[in-house]
């Protein structure tokens, strides 16, 4: 059959709209609506047959809601009216009833059950076009600041707000401060125990007073009137280190933003005050969602510099010679027994990048280890009781452990953490 015998069909089925009628041959011809091409075979076969022209009220497939583009369009503009955002994306949910009128057209045209293209797919075009025109706004296929879905069952636009993401470096300049929220273990988290406040906590629920996260997040969350903020971090040092020098990187996510043009620069400086010489926070960028996971999975070394305390006077020559021993060593290390609680009881290899250091007196060093990431390095200077091996206090025959500890630097082992391609700025 040819197309104007497949419009004399489907016109033949009952009253069509144009678009219904010009959405079976959607894959004809470019640069035209399904309306156009409706009211285009429309009035061919008026023209062809010599019949009075005439335009459909009604429309037996859609029942109408391709007259309703622009309405949904208004209703969805509304619906994300006070959020600040640049790319969105349309879905519709179509009652079976409409779906099945859509394939019923076609079968009894006698085309291919996918011909055109389907009721779903039109509505999401035609009213996410007229969407941009309303908000300035981008269409996104991947991951968009907002997503809309058209629910034509109950006329109401459901809307999914995705998390708006910063990333930068921190510092630690204070021991004593974990890097996220660490609940009291005694309450649960609760701040009370058998009705009254807590006193392993005070009645906070928290086991500390401050973390990174709680010297941070609330900023970030408030200059994006967010609903929430959550705090990731590339690995974390242990509370009583300082993480110093290069920082390290992090990313604080905040749900459901009203706002995600922020000025990094004003945003560095207002966590940098709001966290009173605590923590501080460097390179502040906007990024994408990706930037959590690369984060949390990329490969990361690190480098420390700790304060070792001997059990007995050690030499210097002693001390050098077990510094060249473990510079570029393979490792093995069990999980160390004050993490075994919380870590699976495995072995470990781990390779020691540089090591170097000089005593400050013949029972006390100073030390500098940059190792490859999950090296433990207070285990690698105390030896853990034998599990870890090489050991510094098993090279020195003495007891060695860390009396201060400071991470220096955090780098990816083959590529930085910040790439453009994560960034938004």
């Amino acid at each position: 059959m040819s197309i104007l015998e497949d419009a004399r069909a489907a016109l033949a089925t009952g009253p069509l709209c144009d678009s219904c009628l010009g959405r079976l041959f959607a894959d004809r011809s470019f640069g035209l609506a399904n309306a156009e091409r409706g009211h285009a075979l429309r009035v061919t076969l008026a023209l062809a047959d010599d019949d009075p022209f005439e335009e459909s009220e009604d429309c037996w497939v859609c029942e109408g809601e391709c007259d309703r583009f622009d309405w949904w369009a208004e209703q969805a503009a509304t619906a994300v009216r006070g959020y600040d955002f640049d790319t969105y994306q349309v879905g519709t949910k179509v009652p079976p009833l409409l779906e099945e009128n859509d394939e019923l057209l076609r079968e009894d045209v006698g085309l291919e059950p996918d011909a055109g293209e389907a009721l779903k797919t039109e509505l999401n075009r035609e009213v996410g076009k007229r969407i941009g025109d309303l908000t300035g706004a981008e269409v996104e296929f991947g991951r968009p600041a907002v997503q809309l879905t058209l629910d034509l069952a109950t006329d109401e636009v459901e809307t999914h707000v995705n998390s708006a993401f910063v990333y930068g470096r921190y510092r630690k300049l204070e021991r004593d401060i974990p890097q996220t929220k660490w609940p009291c273990n005694d309450c649960n988290g609760t701040g009370l125990w058998q009705g009254e406040p807590c006193d392993g906590c005070g009645g906070s629920g928290y086991r500390y007073d401050e973390s990174v996260e709680q010297l941070s997040a609330p900023v970030v969350q408030e200059a994006m009137d967010g609903e929430e903020a959550v705090f990731h971090g590339a690995g974390r040092e242990d509370v009583d280190a300082r993480m110093l020098d290069s920082g390290r990187p992090f990313v604080i996510e905040v749900m459901e933003p009203r706002k995600r043009d922020v000025d990094t620069g004003e945003l560095e400086a207002d966590i940098n005050a709001f966290a009173d010489g605590k923590v501080e926070v460097t390179d502040l960028h906007l990024a994408t969602h990706e930037m959590v996971e690369r984060v949390k999975e990329l490969d990361a070394s690190k480098t420390y510099r700790m304060d070792v305390e001997f059990g007995a006077p050690v030499d210097a020559d002693a001390l050098q010679d077990a510094l060249a021993e473990l510079d570029g060593a393979t490792i093995e290390q069990e999980t160390p027994q004050r993490v075994t609680h919380r870590r699976a009881d495995i072995t470990r290899t781990r390779t020691v990048y540089d090591a170097a250091g000089e005593l400050t007196d013949d029972r006390h060093a100073e030390l500098r280890i940059h190792g490859e990431g999950g090296l433990y390095v207070k285990e690698l200077v105390s030896s853990d009781e034998g599990r870890t091996k090489p050991s510094l206090a098993g090279l020195l025959d003495t007891d060695a452990v860390v009396t201060a500890l400071d991470v220096i630097d955090v780098q990816g082992e083959d590529e930085p953490f910040a790439k453009d391609e994560f960034l938004k700025e």
